[in-house]
């Protein structure tokens, strides 16, 4: 009986370090998931800048997203026929 006590509390502290363990790793990737959204927000930031610069000095960037998905939608109807074919 003296065995089944001391590998009951070997599975204890196992257990407890164990949750320790996650609880950490939880805590850390919780730091991390907030610097990234921070980050984020900082490259959104400097992606308005740029994008206020270019109207600025008259570029119209929504007529070129426009013509790209035109030109998309082209080159994928293309792959879409030649796909058919093979």
């Amino acid at each position: 009986m003296a065995k089944k006590k001391t590998t009951t509390k070997k599975t204890n502290v196992n257990k407890d370090e164990q949750i320790g363990i996650h609880k950490g790793s939880l805590s850390t990737l919780a730091k991390e998931r907030q610097e990234l959204g921070r980050l984020l927000q900082i490259v959104e930031q400097l992606m308005q800048m740029h994008i206020a610069a270019l109207k600025e000095l008259g570029v119209d960037l929504e007529a070129q997203a426009k013509a790209a998905m035109k030109k998309s939608a082209k080159v994928k109807g293309k792959k879409g026929a030649i796909e058919e074919m093979l």
